[in-house]
């Protein structure tokens, strides 16, 4: 005699879609977890790439710096290298011109804090004209502080640079800064300059 099928009661039901449910929630929240921390150290890698970022390009530029003073807005003489406490201004070497046009290889650039902001300026030219400003690139945001100071021939940390009386294409002999960035610490580097003058076309003229 056979058997009448048996299907599943109303409660096997329930408690099938209940199990199930609970399952899913679980590997949902799993997942969730997963896509999270990945996203966070996503960001923390990208927060990470932008600080070595930023402390490699003002390292580089540091060290190709050049003795080579330039002309203001308003056609004043300002020094190769031009340093304070917070900001630095100098000109370097190994600036490569698009379509390899036959200009100096030299720029000048501008690193300063603009709130919580670390920014590096590029002028357009050596020698400026009245109403020159940078192009300014954010490097890093969320930094707290950027400390700078520079280190002179008799071996003595200055706050800002050059000295009084000195000559204006006068490098230091190396600089120091501190840069200090939320998540990651303060990061301090002492960068070596050039020991002795590069060969440098007179402040006012093209090189």
């Amino acid at each position: 005699m056979t058997r009448p099928a048996r299907g599943f009661t109303l409660i096997e039901v329930l408690v099938a879609v209940a199990i199930f449910a609970a399952l899913a929630a679980m590997a949902w929240g799993g997942l969730s977890a997963v896509l999270r921390t990945r996203a966070h150290l996503s960001a923390a890698q990208e927060d990470f790439t932008r600080s070595v970022r930023s402390v490699s390009l003002l390292e580089r530029d540091l060290r190709a710096a050049v003795a080579r003073g330039v002309r203001g807005n308003y056609g004043e003489p300002l020094p190769a290298l031009r340093g304070e406490a917070d900001r630095v201004e100098l000109t370097r070497r190994g600036f490569a011109h698009p379509q390899d046009e036959a200009r100096a290889r030299l720029e000048r650039v501008v690193y300063a804090l603009d709130g919580r902001r670390l920014r590096r300026g590029r002028y357009a030219v050596l020698d400026r004209a009245a109403g020159s400003t940078p192009a300014d690139t954010v490097l890093r945001d969320g930094v707290k502080s950027l400390r700078l100071r520079y280190l002179d021939v008799a071996g003595h940390w200055l706050e800002a640079w050059p000295p009084r009386d000195a000559a204006q294409d006068l490098l230091p002999r190396a600089v120091e800064f501190r840069l200090d960035v939320d998540g990651l610490g303060e990061v301090r580097r002492v960068v070596e300059l050039a020991s002795t003058l590069d060969a440098a076309t007179p402040v006012g003229r093209a090189p």
